[in-house]
């Protein structure tokens, strides 16, 4: 089994380590196409009109700015660079507990390098899959023709989990049959209701509890709702044509 995440908006500039190198980063059949879409970014990043473009707020102009030295800035692991809610409830600051080859099976997808391993050193950056960065457009659609050859065959045969936010599954929809997405309910007033942090936590708890565990990953939509089961109340929903959805029903507290 594979997990799929979403970056994070935010995210822990390293202060120090040699640059990256795309050729290192997994999938380097992407080397290309992240070579480009960085040249473009750097380009744009220099620009006065650069966070208007990008389409993010004045406060993160600094972080704009800094895009202009992706090429020469310090890069550390994916899961020490990228930050917020999710990330944190995975733990993913601290793997030590984690088996090095399990450390694998986690990818997370981005607009700049359109998917990294948890482990592949990258620098802090500004680009979300969401932006439309000229001359190349919107980075969700640029990304998706390119994106998928390489993780069809590089995924081909796994279950994965997937926690994505809806532009970064616009990128790679990925095989439904073998794809499971992760819905958490609260229960409040005796209603169900879909709480945004709640959601991010949970799903950072339970790819953190799979991944420190010393049973095998799930091998199956059935086998993943059995595991998390040992941690929620859990629902799995098997429709034709759809991938598979496990619900996690969080109660009222």
């Amino acid at each position: 089994m594979k997990f799929l995440l979403p970056p994070s908006e935010g995210k822990t500039r390293p202060v120090q380590g040699t640059p990256a190198e795309a050729a290192d980063l997994s999938l380097p059949a992407l080397t290309e196409p992240r070579a480009q879409v960085l040249d473009a970014l750097i380009a744009l990043s220099a620009q006065d009109d650069a966070r208007e473009l990008l389409g993010v707020g004045k406060s993160l102009e600094d972080e704009v700015r800094a895009n202009t030295g992706l090429r020469t800035a310090p890069a550390a692991p994916a899961h020490m660079v990228y930050t917020g809610v999710l990330f944190n409830a995975l733990g993913a600051h601290d793997l030590t507990d984690v088996r090095p080859e399990r450390r694998t099976d986690v990818l997370v997808m981005s607009g700049l390098f359109g998917v990294v391993g948890f482990v592949d050193r990258i620098p802090a950056y500004r680009l979300s899959m969401g932006a439309n960065l000229p001359p190349l457009g919107r980075m969700r659609t640029w990304w998706r023709s390119r994106l998928a050859p390489v993780l069809d065959d590089a995924l081909a045969d796994e279950l994965l989990l997937d926690c994505r936010s809806a532009d970064y599954r616009a990128a790679w929809p990925g095989p439904r049959e073998r794809i499971v997405t992760v819905d958490v309910v609260q229960v409040r007033g005796g209603k169900r209701t879909v709480v945004s942090h709640f959601a991010k936590h949970t799903r950072g708890e339970l790819v953190g509890r799979l991944l420190r565990s010393s049973d095998p990953l799930p091998a199956t939509p059935e086998d993943l709702a059995t595991a998390a089961s040992a941690f929620y109340h859990v629902e799995l929903t098997q429709v034709p044509r759809k991938p598979a959805s496990l619900t996690i029903v969080l109660d009222e507290g």
